[in-house]
């Protein structure tokens, strides 16, 4: 197999891939526009159907000790077909419109 014949079928696999998404909250195939904030962390959860739960790490400086605090927050995200992402990888999550009560940011790239 060549160098050329290889990068078509990867092509191919993920133009598959982006057809069979038919997640009407996708920010690629979909129609969810997203805007505001964006974070980077760690799946903590994924054991919701098309949901995870994104952690990341903070500092907050405390002027009173002159130190920096370390604390860490979290976000519930909407978990797109055609990302499908697991516990343990890391994210890039963007917020968006309320997807459900507690659903206000959507995956958009899978880092690590």
């Amino acid at each position: 197999m060549t160098a050329k014949e290889t990068k078509k079928e990867e092509k191919t696999e993920k133009s598959k891939a982006s057809a069979q998404c038919a997640d009407p909250h996708c920010p690629f195939h979909g129609m969810l526009s997203t805007r505001g904030r964006t974070f980077i962390g760690k799946v903590i959860s994924d054991r919701m159907s098309k949901s995870v739960t994104v952690r990341w790490d903070r500092s907050i400086y405390v002027p009173k000790y002159e130190r920096f605090e370390k604390k860490w927050s979290k976000a519930k995200a909407h978990n797109p077909d055609c990302l499908n992402v697991k516990m343990g990888d890391t994210v890039k999550i963007v917020e968006c419109r309320p997807i459900s009560k507690t659903k206000h940011f959507v995956v958009v790239e899978k880092i690590k």
